[in-house]
């Protein structure tokens, strides 16, 4: 009985996904499938989506990119999101940055999409509500596997191992004090805001950005990653770092 019963729900759960993903090919049509002419750059993880996301938005800006930013630690649904590249297309963006809960991937709302950037803040376990641990990490699988062209990863989280398999088409970066690509070398923390001396490669930057705290120094290096992939200069990245102003 309770082999059969399981069976069912399985069954039930792949007409599920099946309809979800129905629905984001049919979107994706209706509008015009606006990604063909920009990219599309995805930031997950558990905590900090959102200032990274402003931060990459901030950096792309000034260095002169027509970009558009569609940011939220909530889940949202397909439609808000096709919608939303479909007015950033007919604005004349050519990029894009989104960011990309968990519950998000599990119902498929990226399905068919072409990402140019995907990446990963951090896997804070006591973050998670909704789902548990293995679930949070298989919903992060479908981002992966959807083949980006670039790949950023937090070589400091405690979970790394857990995507250290997680690879871009064409480059897979790291970032934090033990990162590979861009590395943290020291920090200074102020009651409103934040100093970091980043190692991209061979050149070093100093950041500084009006966000508290020790974790926005991770931020500025997820951020500093995304946009090195994307071929901005050192001195863009400090730049857009800088211009971001936290409403709180």
């Amino acid at each position: 009985m309770e082999r059969r019963v399981q069976l069912k729900i399985n069954k039930n759960g792949g007409v599920k996904t099946k309809i979800q993903r129905l629905k984001a090919s049919a979107l994706k049509t209706y509008y015009g499938n606006p990604t063909k002419d920009m990219k599309l750059v995805a930031i997950t993880g558990t905590t900090g989506k959102t200032v990274v996301a402003h931060f990459v938005h901030e950096i792309l800006k000034a260095a002169g990119e027509q970009v558009a930013v569609l940011a939220s630690d909530q889940p949202f649904k397909v439609g808000t999101l096709h919608k939303f590249l479909s007015d950033a297309w007919k604005a004349g963006a050519n990029v894009v940055i989104v960011t990309v809960p968990a519950e998000t991937l599990r119902d498929n709302v990226f399905y068919g999409l072409p990402v140019h950037v995907a990446a990963m803040t951090n896997f804070v376990t006591s973050s998670l509500k909704d789902m548990t641990a293995d679930e949070f990490i298989e919903s992060e699988k479908t981002l992966f596997d959807m083949k980006p062209e670039v790949v950023v990863l937090n070589r400091d989280d405690v979970n790394y191992e857990k995507f250290d398999g997680f690879q871009g088409k064409t480059q897979t970066m790291s970032y934090g004090q033990t990162g590979r690509d861009i590395k943290i070398l020291n920090s200074k923390l102020y009651p409103k805001g934040t100093e970091a001396t980043l190692s991209l490669r061979t050149e070093i930057l100093p950041v500084a950005t009006f966000v508290p705290g020790e974790t926005a120094v991770s931020y500025m290096a997820c951020a500093a990653a995304v946009a090195s992939a994307m071929g901005v200069s050192p001195e863009k990245i400090a730049d857009g770092i800088a211009n971001y102003e936290p409403e709180n």
